[in-house]
């Protein structure tokens, strides 16, 4: 699909998936996901809910969409799962906590945020103040509080934080909401594309939401993408 003047024009492979005012949403949605300004940018939640809303066929998987091989008898006995791996696809959410608890924020380094002088504004100090309520609930495992601080932490969105989203996914995770923690573990992955944490915690929650393939094949990729940073 392809954008000229104001006049889209659709991929001759795509004729007959969608009408004329659905590719004009579709359209519409990759621009706000394009804009200059992240602010402007579509959060994961409205961006699912949006292309939920475009998806016919709502009982096929994610990768039969994409058209990508289910891996025909992979199992997750056929790889070696890390700690983490292994209590993600346990649910074991103790587990998790004491991991992600311990890790801190050291996968954080290297982010990149845009920082100006409001970092010296009561604004920017409010933030840095939610960010420290957050991880006192997380690590006392009031998962509410901590849910209801980082909240605060990423609706600001000054500074960008793949932990942050990794911490509320586990919270929404204990509270009972995977929905809630599945889109945090995208979020996660988007900011940090390489980051095997991300791919186990997408996991976690897909197991929790009743989605066993997909769960493991998030488990497979995270296990991969964990291996070549190792050297292996």
């Amino acid at each position: 699909m392809f954008l000229v003047g104001s006049i889209f024009l659709i991929d001759s492979c795509l004729e007959g998936q969608f009408s004329n005012e659905e590719g004009t949403d579709l359209m519409r949605l990759a621009s706000r996901c394009l804009h200059y300004e992240p602010r402007e940018r579509p959060n994961v939640r409205s961006l699912v809910l949006a292309l939920a809303s475009l998806q016919k066929d709502v009982e096929s998987q994610s990768y039969d969409l994409m058209d990508k091989p289910r891996g025909g008898a992979f199992t997750l006995q056929s790889i070696h799962l890390s700690p983490l791996a292994e209590a993600c696809s346990r649910k074991d959410l103790t587990a998790i906590h004491e991991h992600l608890e311990t890790a801190g924020y050291k996968d954080d380094e290297g982010t990149a945020n845009e920082l100006s002088f409001q970092m010296w504004t009561n604004q920017m100090q409010a933030t840095i103040d939610s960010k420290k309520k957050g991880d006192t609930a997380f690590r006392q495992k009031d998962f509410s509080m901590a849910i209801d601080c980082y909240s605060q932490f990423i609706d600001v969105g000054t500074m960008v934080s793949p932990t942050i989203y990794a911490r509320r996914c586990l919270s929404y995770l204990m509270n009972d909401m995977p929905q809630q923690a599945l889109d945090d573990a995208v979020q996660a992955l988007a900011i940090f594309p390489t980051w095997p944490t991300a791919f186990y915690l997408q996991a976690a929650a897909l197991f929790s939401l009743g989605k066993e393939n997909e769960a493991r094949e998030a488990l497979k990729d995270g296990s991969a993408v964990e291996t070549r940073s190792k050297g292996h």
